[in-house]
């Protein structure tokens, strides 16, 4: 999968930062997040300033918008209830883009039957999760995570925690999972 991995989670309530890998591990391919919407890149995150790749991505897709957070206790202010507040089950009205500039964390998403996916991400990992795709985030156990935001226009914060059954955008996600 060159730099990505993914797999189907346990349903275990042990702490979000560890892997929750079924015993034997389900992997999960790239195919298979595509076929949910979920698309990846592998980029050099040494360059993400000046990279010709990261900008013809913007410049395809519209991310006009971009900003850097860092995901760790001394850089993230009130750092316990943010990570906990990423990790509720959660959509967007837009597409979420994430960067992983340094350090390394998961975010979850829901397959066709409902079931979690876990996604690893590292350094030079870009992960784009549809509007309306049931998911969350965490940090793993390093606690630390630098992450490029990018959004096509102004930047929407807001996030819908589940049940958002009713919204447009989920409606018509759910229905192109039937089409694909």
């Amino acid at each position: 999968m060159c730099g990505i991995e993914a797999w189907y989670m346990d349903e275990s309530i042990e702490d979000q930062k560890l892997p929750h890998r079924l015993n034997p591990n389900q992997p999960v391919s790239l195919k298979q997040l595509e076929q949910i919407g979920v698309y990846y890149w592998k980029l050099n995150a040494d360059i993400y300033e000046n990279d010709p790749e990261l900008e013809k991505i913007r410049e395809e897709r519209g991310y006009s918008y971009m900003d850097i957070i860092t995901i760790h206790p001394d850089k993230l202010p009130d750092y316990e209830s943010k990570v906990k507040s990423f990790f509720e089950e959660h959509l967007h009205l837009d597409d979420e883009i994430r960067y992983i500039l340094d350090g390394t964390a998961y975010f979850d998403v829901r397959d066709k039957d409902d079931r979690w996916i876990r996604i690893s991400m590292s350094k030079g990992d870009l992960i784009t999760l549809p509007a309306g795709i049931y998911h969350r985030f965490t940090v793993d156990e390093t606690n630390y995570a630098k992450a490029m935001r990018l959004f096509i226009g102004e930047p929407v914060w807001k996030a819908y925690n589940r049940p958002a059954d009713d919204f447009d955008i989920r409606k018509a996600y759910v229905n192109s999972l039937k089409c694909s």
